[in-house]
């Protein structure tokens, strides 16, 4: 098998490389497991030195790397730019914050002493995504290796530069040579990865099948997974709200990285009595939207990643608008080369329709009117996913009371959904499980080890 990259913005072959046969895969990790079993005694201040420096790798290289992700899948090159400085941000905050963490909790018991302790679990798989490919996979990395731990990659196959490079930021920042490795290969072969015995747990973030096919195994092997799936992340606008500035948002939390975000809103869920204020504004902010080469520095809307996904996401609008959906804007596939699909707002969304149940995983808004501000919660929770949502309402005290009936991993109150490293990100229900970032996610692949001393 060969595992190609294609440029987006034209459809055309830039490189192929070469799966890594059984014989290199086995390999790496073994040379990855030697490297843990001398980084796990590490003290926290080299760990935190060699971190930091990858952060500085990143911002020296960050136009180099932000024109390789774009090149890759297709964001518009500003927004590359800033995934790669979130990178160096994820960097410093574990480089800063590990070692209290992980630090010792002392626990008053029937013993002269007891206490936790935070060790390492070994070598981690992580199984990452195309739409963010680096800052997927520092989220995971800054806080693993902080830990003591080791990381294998298996990345996107549409992103082997990028993969690749991430290897060689650690090594530039100084890491021992095989702490952090790139596998090259197809999804067929996780399967043996998983069953290595020298791979300890394994993280994913992508689609449900996905994250099944590796949940499911690895729990056949006992060994511990996190899961962060898809979602259908509900925007929710109560008649009280500030129209133009939830307007101005929404826009923006549908179309970032070209609508290709599981924490992107997609069903914009309007109490009636200003629904039809918001269809007609919003529609004509997504009709501003400049859609083109992603490299150009103007361009806020650039192509799908790849020309399947592009297709896939033109039949489910299509299946929507033959049960009764009606486009207010776009929906069809833009003229010429690359995978571009136009800012589209659909309205008169109802249950059963692709864009009602489904992820519609591109530049595609699905607007849902809603009778009241009950029936607005009720439609948010009447999803198999559970990532994230975005309340607007000028009532905080109200808002804080529905957040907690919201089912959902994060609540923005008037703000746009998006990770940070001091806050734990993930799902519930189909969106996963487990919590990655914050104090949270660093403990998620660690032994928490009771000592107790007579």
């Amino acid at each position: 098998m060969s595992i190609q990259t294609i440029n987006p913005a034209t459809g055309k072959l830039i490189k192929t490389y070469e799966e890594f046969p059984d014989s290199k895969i086995d390999s790496i990790i073994e040379e990855v497991h030697s490297a843990f079993l001398s980084w796990r005694s590490t003290g926290f201040s080299v760990r935190a030195e060699l971190m930091n420096n990858a952060a500085s790798v990143l911002r020296r290289n960050k136009e180099e790397y932000a024109g390789m992700m774009t090149t890759e899948m297709g964001k518009p090159l500003t927004q590359s730019i800033a995934e790669v400085e979130k990178c160096a941000w994820v960097c410093e905050y574990y480089a800063e914050n590990a070692e209290s963490i992980l630090s010792n909790e002392y626990v008053k018991t029937d013993a002269s002493e007891s206490f936790v302790r935070f060790d390492p679990l070994g070598v981690i798989l992580a199984v990452m995504p195309w739409n963010f490919p680096m800052w997927q996979v520092f989220r995971f990395a800054a806080p693993a290796l902080m830990a003591g731990n080791a990381g294998i990659l298996k990345h996107a196959s549409n992103v082997p530069q990028t993969a690749l490079a991430i290897e060689k930021i650690f090594r530039e920042a100084g890491f021992p040579e095989n702490l952090f490795r790139t596998l090259l290969i197809g999804p067929q072969k996780v399967d043996n990865v998983i069953k290595n015995p020298e791979v300890k747990a394994a993280t994913l973030t992508g689609s449900e099948y996905a994250g099944s096919k590796v949940a499911g195994l690895s729990g056949k092997m006992l060994k511990k997974t996190v899961m962060e799936l898809g979602g259908s992340d509900p925007f929710i606008v109560f008649p009280d709200a500030d129209l133009d500035e939830a307007i101005n948002t929404a826009v923006t939390a549908r179309l970032i990285n070209n609508g290709q975000s599981c924490i992107a809103a997609k069903r914009f869920i309007v109490v009636e009595s200003i629904a039809g204020e918001f269809e007609k504004k919003f529609t004509e902010r997504m009709n501003s939207v400049k859609t083109g080469d992603p490299v150009n520095e103007n361009t806020q809307l650039g192509p799908l990643a790849r020309e399947d996904l592009l297709l896939e996401l033109d039949e489910q609008v299509k299946k929507s608008v033959e049960m009764g959906a009606k486009i207010l804007t776009g929906g069809e596939r833009l003229p010429g080369e690359g995978f571009y699909y136009p800012a589209t707002v659909l309205t008169g969304v109802k249950k059963g329709m692709p864009a009602y149940d489904e992820e519609l995983f591109g530049p595609v808004a699905a607007v849902i009117r809603a009778k009241d501000e009950e029936e607005a919660i009720g439609i948010a929770n009447d999803s198999e996913f559970g990532l994230g949502a975005s309340l607007w309402t000028t009532d905080i005290e109200k808002a804080k009371s529905l957040a907690q009936e919201i089912e959902a991993g994060s609540v923005f109150i008037n703000g746009l959904v998006k990770s940070d490293p001091r806050l734990p990100f993930g799902g519930i229900k189909k969106s996963g499980y487990g919590r990655e970032l914050s104090h949270y996610g660093i403990k998620e692949f660690v032994n928490i080890k009771t000592v107790w001393i007579k």
